[in-house]
């Protein structure tokens, strides 16, 4: 239900990238996981709804890389990209072999984008879009979307839960993006509506009743 990803927070890791200037968001569109043959070519792990149109032949990236890399605080241009067994590959300017390729790998590409754009995919948001909205749970306001994690298997809203006197202090909630428990999103009202399955902002009554049984205590 995403579109091209924004910033998340900072890497567990020590790679860097640049800052967007003012008035621009970071998007991260893709991440090099392999070397395909010995040209120089990379498979791609792809993060956006649009690759033919962010991969297009001059497209520039900002690199997230280790300090030690060393293509650290240098831009990364597509030269092409084709789809290979119905894998997306790139090949990238100044990257003409295998052993160039592998310098490459694991390293995220980031492009900048006007904070007042919107995605032309249906159903697509850009993370800054999302996070601050209001979670609406049957009419009531649950919580406010704090950040959006982009996982392997789909995409996760980080929920902040209001503070109430059933639930005490504010708990954060991995609520998955997906159409079943996010039927609506209105950025216009600023807000998400959840319909989340029993147990994912509340406790389940009985839930932890249950005690595994004690094997050394068991009858002979």
């Amino acid at each position: 239900m995403a579109g091209d990803t924004n910033e998340p927070g900072e890497s567990p890791d020590s790679s860097a990238k640049a800052s967007a200037p003012s008035g621009k968001t970071q998007l991260r569109v893709g991440r090099l996981v392999k070397a395909h043959g010995l040209k120089g070519a990379i498979k791609l792990e792809l993060y956006t709804d649009d690759p033919e149109g962010r991969f297009a032949p001059g497209a520039t990236f900002t690199l997230q890389v280790p300090e030690a890399s060393p293509w650290h605080g240098k831009p990364l241009t597509v030269r092409e990209f084709r789809w290979m067994n119905s894998h997306p590959v790139a090949f990238f300017e100044g990257v003409d072999d295998r052993a160039g390729a592998e310098e490459l790998i694991r390293a995220i590409l980031w492009i900048d984008q006007d904070t007042d754009a919107a995605p032309t995919e249906d159903d697509a948001w850009f993370d800054h879009q999302l996070v601050g909205l209001d979670v609406v749970r049957d009419g009531v306001t649950v919580g406010r979307v704090i950040r959006v994690d982009h996982m392997p298997a789909q995409d996760l809203l980080i929920v902040r839960t209001t503070p109430d006197a059933a639930h005490g202090e504010p708990q954060e909630i991995l609520v998955p993006f997906v159409k079943a428990i996010v039927p609506e999103v209105d950025i216009t009202a600023g807000r998400v509506v959840v319909t989340p399955p029993a147990g994912l902002f509340e406790e389940i009554p009985g839930a932890d009743d249950a005690e595994p049984r004690d094997e050394d205590s068991a009858d002979a």
